[in-house]
């Protein structure tokens, strides 16, 4: 890619970029949010066109007009945001677009075979070629779109944030595909926030600042601190800040907590002024706990105490009680895409910007303009729509909500996926500054439960982590006395931390 510029409006997203990327290469592709990665990534894949610039595929001009047409060819487009399709079953989202054929009619028994071929590779039995895919998690979901392009042949593919879902050991299981892919002389370009998997994985990296390169250097001369400043122009420290916590009194019980699907049995107890982090493979139950907790999923035996109330309740009224749950899965669950930043930012509390129950956008504004910039959230301003931003800042927005509406009881899942190292920083701080009482000085510390898949994010962040395994959650250990090694064998049942 030679001289790549785009511009949406007054924004330029990318300036005269050049990406140079060989055969049997993984190739790392870093940067902060808006740093434009993605759009760079959209433009070789089809899905949009350039304003200027040129590509050449194999030495061959390639200017594909459609992701198909893309995909066709060789180029393989792994989204961070996942585009399957949630009513078609796995095996007919492997195939989508390229479906084997006899006699003008779809080849089932072919299909089959294609999907069952591309997902033996992860050693994911529970995943079933003939499983709706809107019935998975999101972790399996991301498989399921990297068994895709597996499937499809191509010779290039693009990985956008494909671990940011993944347990430590799926993560590992992507790494020897990869490094088998690179074995046999296909081309990895690898988007990803974690720099240590960039360290671990790839060959060479481009850093983007801005729209624009900042470098291409090989991976084995730079160091973590040398691309961190490369990416934000600056020295990120501390990345994990820990001001003096006290916890204080009990705020969330859970008592034998069990719901339809998981968990099967969750017990614990969550004190004001702390950090309570739930560890586990996908598929161990942390998101359906949360769901649980938060009256998403229904409990069907066991009992949850929030603040002073006692049972289970609806979402309306958790939130009533003091208790918001940012989700995983910020596009189908987390945001209104097509509304605005002010919208999604207020839409658990309404009351307040104007009277008699009117909404004043002037006043809906104001407070959402402090969010914008305490989260650093890259935008035009409070009316630009969701949608148009980058993951991380849409990630952003949906915790500023639970700031907003200031609830003493965050339930966090996987709060920064998809977020540059500096955001996750930013996030980091403010994480700290609401269970240390620092984020307001009329307000005492809130309570956090967390879960997240990256183990050193939990170690860095929390005060206390309980691993979840098949279903069952495990006692509370304090981070003192639990190491990543211990941690890791209890999710995978090995033994007891």
């Amino acid at each position: 890619m030679r001289g790549v510029s785009r511009c949406f409006g007054a924004t330029v997203a990318l300036d005269n970029v050049d990406l140079t990327v060989q055969a049997g290469e993984v190739h790392a592709l870093v940067g902060e949010n808006g740093a434009g990665k993605s759009t760079l990534m959209k433009i070789l894949s089809g899905a949009i066109r350039s304003d200027s610039g040129s590509i050449e595929l194999d030495g061959t001009p390639y200017l594909p007009r459609s992701p198909i047409e893309g995909r066709r060819a060789g180029i393989g487009m792994i989204y961070q945001e996942l585009s399957l399709v949630p009513h078609l079953t796995v095996e007919e989202n492997i195939v989508l677009g390229v479906e084997p054929t006899a006699g003008g009619l779809v080849n089932r028994r072919a299909m089959r075979r294609i999907a069952s071929s591309a997902l033996a590779r992860f050693d994911h039995p529970e995943i079933r070629p003939d499983v709706k895919a809107g019935d998975l998690t999101v972790g399996a979901r991301q498989l399921v779109e990297i068994a895709r392009c597996l499937a499809a042949g191509c010779r290039v593919i693009v990985l956008d944030e494909p671990t940011s879902s993944l347990s430590a050991q799926d993560v590992e299981r992507l790494f020897s595909l990869i490094r088998e892919l690179k074995s046999q002389g296909q081309s990895v370009i690898y988007i990803s926030h974690f720099i240590e998997e960039v360290k671990t994985i790839a060959d060479r990296l481009t850093v983007l600042r801005d729209g624009a390169v900042v470098d291409t250097r090989r991976v084995a001369d730079v160091s973590v601190d040398d691309i961190v400043n490369m990416m934000v122009g600056r020295d990120v420290q501390d990345l994990f800040p820990r001001s003096s916590r006290s916890p204080g009194d009990v705020v969330l019980t859970l008592c034998g907590l069990a719901a339809r699907s998981k968990p099967e049995f969750a017990s614990l107890e969550l004190r004001r002024g702390e950090v309570l982090g739930i560890a586990g493979l996908v598929g161990a139950g942390r998101t359906e706990l949360l769901r649980a907790v938060f009256g998403l999923d229904p409990v069907v035996r066991g009992e949850i105490q929030c603040g002073a109330y006692a049972g289970p309740a609806s979402p309306v009224r958790r939130w009533a009680q003091g208790a918001g749950m940012l989700s995983e899965d910020r596009k189908d669950e987390g945001l209104a895409l097509n509304m605005s930043i002010s919208d999604n930012t207020t839409l658990s509390r309404m009351r307040g910007f104007g009277p008699l129950g009117l909404v004043l956008p002037a006043r809906q504004d104001r407070a959402v303009e402090h969010w914008i910039d305490r989260l650093n959230i890259r935008c035009r301003g409070p009316r630009q729509k969701v949608i148009n931003l980058s993951g991380g800042n849409q990630q952003k927005i949906a915790l500023a909500r639970l700031l907003q509406h200031d609830v003493d009881i965050l339930l966090l899942d996987e709060p920064t996926r998809g977020i540059d190292v500096a955001s996750k920083a930013q996030i980091y701080e403010m994480i700290d500054a609401l269970a240390s009482g620092d984020a307001a000085q009329d307000r005492q510390p809130r309570a956090i439960l967390m879960v997240s898949s990256y183990l050193p994010e939990l170690l860095g962040v929390c005060d206390r982590i309980a691993v979840m395994c098949r279903g069952r959650l495990g006692p509370a250990h304090a981070v003192s006395d639990i190491t990543k090694h211990d941690l890791m064998m209890e999710a995978t049942g090995q033994s007891a931390a």
